[in-house]
């Protein structure tokens, strides 16, 4: 097949990594985004390119996009790619046996696994100057700078004059002409193509109910913040032991017996909390995160989490923190199915929505920008 023409509805990661993976492979590609940036989970998240946490399942996928992420970095410095790492600091007993096993898992080596004494902790990021009983290494974790990265990205994409990106324009209808489909917008503009990819991050209504209805997706929320310059760095990305309940690469028996012993504080426990915190090129640290699963969401945040946040934060490094200078919310894309790494819904034979990442979506954008062009024979 000759190069087609893509037209891609949505600005965030995933749409992004869409608009990548078609360009990259000869296509013209025309990317719609319906405010002057992307304001979703793609910039409101880590930057984290999370390979630790990931299931067996999907152990390869993300290996491979970490992969892409490192020659994007290579080839585009303004995405901020660095291959720091990260490690996640454990303070009880229950902890240490999760991270135990999971140096001894079959999936060790590929991760990057080493458990480490807190004498080598300090030797890799001297930042980590608090308490803890032991830190779990994981050489494969990476960055992005995630509120940098898509404008860098097609910055890139619009160097080969087969890509342009439209901001500010909200896509209105999607019509299938039987030999491709009509994208109509809301500046009255039609774009033709021979294939539609809508990437409507969580904005599972409107356009995306039009075109397939009500899909196995749910909206996550989650609350944020970032300091002012650390004044050190923090070479890798650091967790706590809570982060264990929540990734799928952990689970089994030591998990359950965490899960048994109800060591979170309330505030955790409640706001379904883990530590995850990187250090931007900046200087500053953001810091993270909850999991609220049940809408209506909030439109304010809840205190209690930020001070939660900043005493693990200050206890593993063994020092105050800086001033917070920036607090929010944000929502993202979940598949209902635990097993489903993403939700592909065909509107027709020309017109695909692509959602449901979770909190996956920085991590696994690229790949799965590849394998949809590959299943669509891109």
């Amino acid at each position: 097949m000759g190069p087609m023409r893509v037209v891609i509805i949505g600005g965030g990661i995933l749409g992004t990594a869409h608009a990548l993976a078609a360009v990259r492979r000869g296509h013209e590609v025309v990317q719609l985004e319906r405010e002057p940036e992307a304001r979703g989970a793609t910039v409101r998240n880590f930057g984290l390119v999370w390979v630790s946490g990931r299931s067996a399942t999907e152990l390869d996928l993300t290996l491979r996009s970490r992969e892409i992420w490192e020659e994007i970095g290579g080839k585009v410095p303004g995405v901020g790619f660095r291959p720091a790492g990260s490690i996640t600091l454990v303070r009880t007993p229950e902890e240490l046996a999760v991270a135990s096993a999971a140096a001894a898992s079959e999936s060790a080596e590929a991760r990057g696994f080493e458990l480490l004494e807190p004498e080598r902790v300090r030797a890799i990021n001297p930042a980590l100057r608090g308490k803890y009983l032991a830190g779990l290494h994981c050489s494969t974790d990476a960055a992005v700078e995630s509120r940098q990265a898509l404008p860098a990205l097609r910055a890139y994409l619009a160097a080969s004059e087969r890509y342009s990106f439209h901001a500010g324009t909200e896509a209105r209808s999607v019509t299938d002409t039987g030999s491709g489909a009509t994208v109509l917008d809301d500046h009255g503009r039609a774009f033709t193509a021979d294939l539609v990819l809508v990437c409507p991050g969580a904005a599972h209504t409107g356009l995306t109910r039009e075109l397939v209805g009500t899909i196995p997706v749910r909206r996550v929320r989650l609350q944020m913040m970032q300091t002012a310059p650390l004044g050190e760095p923090l070479t890798t990305a650091v967790a706590d032991g809570d982060s264990f309940r929540y990734y799928p690469g952990f689970a089994g028996p030591e998990v359950d017996a965490l899960e048994r012993e109800q060591s979170q504080t309330a505030t955790a426990a409640e706001h379904r909390m883990q530590l995850l915190c990187v250090q931007r090129l900046h200087g500053g640290l953001t810091i993270g995160d909850t999991h609220e699963y049940t809408e209506p969401f909030a439109f304010d945040v809840d205190e209690a989490p930020y001070e939660h946040l900043t005493s693990v934060t200050e206890e593993l490094l063994g020092r105050k923190l800086p001033p917070i200078v920036r607090r929010w919310a944000g929502v993202y894309s979940q598949s209902v199915d635990p097993a489903a790494i993403v939700t592909r819904a065909k509107a027709d034979e020309h017109v695909w929505v692509i959602t449901g990442p979770g909190g996956r979506g920085m991590t696994l954008g690229p790949v799965l920008g590849e394998e949809t062009a590959e299943l669509l024979g891109l």
